[in-house]
C-alpha cells in the first residue's frame, strides 16, 4: 500500500479493494421517461456504490460514486483535482462543455479567488432585494398568461422567460439578446451524441464567447449597476484575467436560464402528477420554500453524471481504492436517493427531516448561484399556486412531451388548464 494512502469514509474493518476490469460496466445515459429514476443509478446504489464504468465519450473507464457520505468525501477532499482540462477524459459527452478557463476546473486557492468576484451578487442580502423584481416579472408573465387563457404551454409562457428575463438583467445582457443566448444553451448543454452536434456546440462556446467579450468592452466603456460590470472592473484590478471572465459570464448566462428552467417545470409536473401535493401547498404556503428543497432532492434532473475528478494520490474510498490519476465521477442525483440517508427517498416528503440535499452540490465547486435559483422557484410556484387554484395539466401526464438528449432533464412543453 502506497504511503500515501489514507483512508476516507471507510471502516476500519473494510479492506481496500479495487474493482476487476470484468466489473466495467457501460452507462450510456439514454433519455428516460418524464422523471423516472435512473435504473443504472438505482443499481449502483444498491449493488456498486463505488464501481467501474465506461462512458459514451473520451478514453478509458472511471470511477462512479453514488453514496451520500462517499459523494460529500470526494467532493470535499483536496486528493480529488478538478484540474482536468486538456486529459483524456472519459465524458457523457462528444463535446467539452465548459470554456477552458471555466471556474468549474480549477482547483482551490485560484477557484475561490474567481467566485470571490460574483459572490456579493448571489449573498441572502442580495436576494432580498432582488425579490420584489423577480415577484414582479412572474406576476407580469401570469398576467399575460391569464389574457391568453387556456390551454396554455407554461414553459413558453412563464417558466422559461422568467429564469431567462430574471439572469440577463443580472449578468446585464440586453433583453434583445435573450433569446439567442437561450438558443447557445439548448444547443451547447446536450450530450451532442454525434460528430455533427459537437461541433453545433464548438461553434456556439466561440459565439458566446465573443458574445460576453463585446459585452464586456461595453461594460468597460459604460459600467452598469449589472454583474458583468462587476465582472470588468475585477479584470480591471487585476483579480481575475479576461479568459476567467468570459468562462464566468458564459457559464451564469447560459446555466442560469437552463438549469432554472428546467427544475421549475419538473417542479410543476412533480406537483401535478402526486396527489395532494399542490393542494397542502396552498392550504399552507408558508411550507413553500421547504416544499422546493424536497423537491430538488426528489427531482432527477440531470441525466447521467456531472463533472469529474481526478486522484492525485491513491485515496479510499468506501473501502474501494482509487488508484493516482484515475477519473473519478460522482452522481448527486444517486446521492439525494441514498436510503440509508432517506427513508424512501423514492417518496415526495415536505415534512422530511435529514441532513441537506446535493442538488447543488458539495465542496469548494458547490453551485455559484443556489439563492438566487431557490428564490426562483419559490416565487414562481407561490405565485402559481395562489394565482390558479385548480391549475392541472392539459393532457394526461403520459402525453407530456420530454427533451431528448439533454443534461438536465426537463418538459418540452407544460400544457395545462386553470
Amino acid at each position: 500500500m502506497s504511503e500515501g494512502l489514507m483512508s476516507g469514509t471507510q471502516r476500519p474493518d473494510e479492506p481496500a479493494h479495487a474493482c476487476p476490469a470484468s466489473g466495467v460496466r457501460t452507462y450510456d445515459a439514454h433519455d428516460l421517461p418524464a422523471l423516472d429514476f435512473d435504473p443504472f443509478l438505482r443499481a449502483s446504489l444498491t449493488d456498486a456504490p463505488v464501481s467501474r464504468i465506461r462512458l459514451p465519450h473520451g478514453e478509458g473507464d472511471c470511477w462512479l460514486v453514488t453514496r451520500y457520505e462517499d459523494v460529500r468525501f470526494v467532493t470535499s477532499d483536496a486528493r480529488f483535482s478538478r484540474d482536468i482540462v486538456g486529459l483524456p477524459i472519459p465524458k457523457m459527452t462528444k463535446h467539452f462543455i465548459p470554456l477552458d478557463r471555466a471556474v468549474s476546473f480549477v482547483d482551490p486557492p485560484d477557484h475561490a479567488r474567481v467566485r470571490a468576484v460574483v459572490a456579493s451578487a448571489f449573498t441572502q442580502r442580495a436576494m432580498d432585494r432582488l425579490r420584489p423584481r423577480l415577484q414582479e416579472l412572474v406576476d407580469g408573465l401570469l398576467d399575460a398568461a391569464e389574457a391568453a387563457g387556456p390551454p396554455l404551454d407554461l414553459v413558453a409562457a412563464v417558466t422559461s422567460p422568467f429564469p431567462l428575463t430574471a439572469i440577463g438583467e443580472v449578468l446585464g445582457m440586453p433583453t434583445a439578446d435573450l433569446p439567442q443566448v437561450r438558443d447557445w444553451a439548448q444547443i451547447l448543454l446536450t450530450r451532442a451524441s454525434d460528430a455533427a452536434a459537437a461541433e453545433r456546440a464548438r461553434e456556439v462556446k466561440e459565439h458566446a464567447r465573443e458574445y460576453f467579450r463585446r459585452l464586456a468592452d461595453q461594460r468597460r466603456h459604460q459600467p452598469r449597476e449589472d454583474l458583468m460590470s462587476t465582472m470588468v472592473a475585477a479584470v480591471d484590478a487585476g483579480r481575475i484575467d479576461e479568459e476567467e471572465l468570459l468562462a464566468l459570464a458564459t457559464l451564469m448566462g447560459l446555466n442560469g436560464w437552463h438549469a432554472v428552467c428546467n427544475n421549475t417545470s419538473n417542479m410543476v409536473f412533480a406537483l401535478l402528477t402526486h396527489d395532494g401535493l399542490a393542494d397542502r401547498l396552498r392550504a399552507e404556503p408558508a411550507l413553500v420554500p421547504r416544499a422546493v428543497e424536497e423537491l430538488l432532492r426528489w427531482i432527477p434532473h440531470k441525466h447521467g453524471v456531472g463533472q469529474p475528478r481526478v486522484a492525485t494520490e491513491d485515496v479510499r474510498v468506501g473501502g474501494t481504492l482509487v488508484r493516482k490519476g484515475e477519473f473519478v465521477y460522482v452522481s448527486y442525483v444517486a446521492a439525494n436517493w441514498d436510503d440509508q440517508v432517506y427513508p424512501e427517498p423514492d417518496r415526495i416528503d415536505f415534512d422530511r427531516q435529514g441532513p441537506p440535499h446535493l442538488a447543488f452540490g458539495h465542496g469548494p465547486h458547490f453551485c455559484i448561484g443556489p439563492l438566487l435559483a431557490r428564490t426562483e422557484a419559490e416565487i414562481l410556484l407561490a405565485a402559481l399556486l395562489a394565482r390558479w387554484p385548480g391549475l392541472r395539466l392539459a393532457v394526461p401526464p403520459e402525453e407530456v412531451p420530454w427533451q431528448t438528449e439533454v443534461l438536465i432533464r426537463g418538459p418540452e412543453a407544460l400544457p395545462v388548464r386553470w
